[in-house]
């Protein structure tokens, strides 16, 4: 019977580590790469991109035309086609640089591609970093919770049966109760955010296998303690010269004046250039004639379009004027916010946490010893979950408000 129950717990141990998969931040950078689909998709719009550039590079194509004789009055013939045909070929020629405006235009557009893919791949990057930090800290709170929890339900259980007995009061019994039912609620809260976290880290990665993270102490120290390089103003400037959502609306601006000049041209009337041949119907017998024809410029058939791409210009100069200053603003709000929280966990000295677990574990030996009495222990326990909670938080929140800070400036800053 024994045999068989290690068995069945073995194999219950091996399916549930079986769907999990220890992954470092690299791994899960690399994964993101080469498996996340909103990036697989988004690439093709610079594909796509070149596509219209290739559009912009194609001339309309020539047009041939002819004509045969249906009916000969004089002989009375139908399809007299030897005495009397004729053909012509002409080609479109523009005028006025609508060719290059048009190209330099979908060059431009290809521009707008490509800093528009290298936001979202920002985006998502930090999104991944994100999470993976959120995964670390949730799981570091769920060991605890599961720690605290475990001895707690044991003397829970011994209580119980104290109480039962006569021993001991109901009171004490329901005060170590209510404990234990504030510690299952975190457990279930913690529980419920690490399966967010694990779906996010799945859709980011592609990756069906549930996430856990593997970053070592000394990794996770080099991160805490590292601090930007330069004062506010130095991220400001970089921030204004790295980051692709801003950079993009200063493309914007060259783009609406390409499509402006490229309207403009359009008020150019094109060229039609051709040959004729004719047989017998023009002044000479197999007589060959060059074709000219244009538009009568009267009026410009591209005004209103014009008009409008004026305004464009001026509508994205406008907004370009509004992301510097909203991007200067969540530059200095980051900052800000990385380093009260970077303050706040600092004012703790190592030692001070060290000093927390030490105190934890004396006071479960000295109430097994009965030094202690039960109110003392349950404060003392309350006030020690609700701080190792905030610690792990406080941890957490300093590595994501620095990944915030990163996804604004868009280059290395932390050191």
């Amino acid at each position: 019977m024994n045999k068989i129950t290690t068995l069945v717990l073995s194999v219950s141990a091996f399916v549930c580590l079986s769907g999990q998969q220890q992954m470092s931040l690299q791994d899960c950078e690399l994964a993101f790469q080469k498996n996340n689909l909103q990036v697989l998709a988004a690439q093709y719009n610079i594909n796509m991109a070149d596509a219209d550039i290739m559009q912009a590079k194609i001339w309309e194509l020539p047009q041939i035309s002819g004509y045969v004789n249906a009916y000969n009055p004089e002989d009375k013939r139908a399809f007299d086609v030897g005495r009397a045909k004729g053909a012509e070929i002409t080609q479109l020629i523009y005028l006025g640089g609508k060719k290059k405006n048009e190209i330099q235009f979908a060059k431009s557009n290809k521009e707008l591609s490509q800093l528009q893919f290298n936001q979202l791949l920002v985006d998502l990057r930090s999104q991944l970093r994100e999470t993976y930090y959120n995964l670390i800290y949730e799981q570091k709170k769920q060991i605890s919770i599961d720690g605290q929890l475990k001895y707690m339900n044991e003397l829970l259980a011994a209580y119980k049966i104290q109480t039962d007995k006569g021993n001991i009061s109901l009171k004490d019994y329901v005060r170590l109760q209510s404990i234990v039912i504030q510690l299952n609620n975190d457990k279930i809260e913690i529980n419920n955010n690490i399966l967010a976290f694990q779906q996010n880290m799945k859709i980011l990665t592609g990756n069906s296998d549930n996430i856990l993270p593997n970053i070592s102490k000394l990794d996770e120290n080099d991160i805490l303690i590292s601090q930007p390089f330069g004062d506010l103003e130095i991220l400001k400037e970089k921030a204004l010269v790295n980051n692709a959502d801003y950079l993009y609306n200063l493309r914007l601006i060259e783009n609406s004046k390409l499509f402006a000049q490229w309207q403009k041209s359009l008020n150019t009337p094109d060229l039609n250039l051709g040959a004729e041949y004719d047989q017998n119907s023009g002044t000479f017998r197999n007589e060959i004639n060059l074709k000219v024809g244009i538009p009568i410029p009267l009026w410009k058939v591209n005004k209103g379009n014009v008009e409008k791409a004026k305004y464009a210009i001026q509508q994205n100069e406008k907004n370009s004027e509004y992301q510097k200053l909203n991007l200067e603003t969540q530059v200095e709000s980051a900052y800000q916010t990385w380093k009260n929280q970077y303050d706040q966990y600092f004012e703790l000295k190592p030692v001070d946490v060290e000093n927390l677990n030490t105190v934890y574990n004396g006071i479960l030996k000295n109430f097994r010893s009965g030094n202690i009495s039960l109110m003392d222990f349950t404060d003392f326990l309350e006030s020690y979950r609700q701080t190792v909670l905030q610690i792990y938080e406080m941890k957490k929140q300093i590595m994501i408000s620095a990944e915030q800070l990163n996804q604004l400036v868009q280059t290395k800053i932390f050191y």
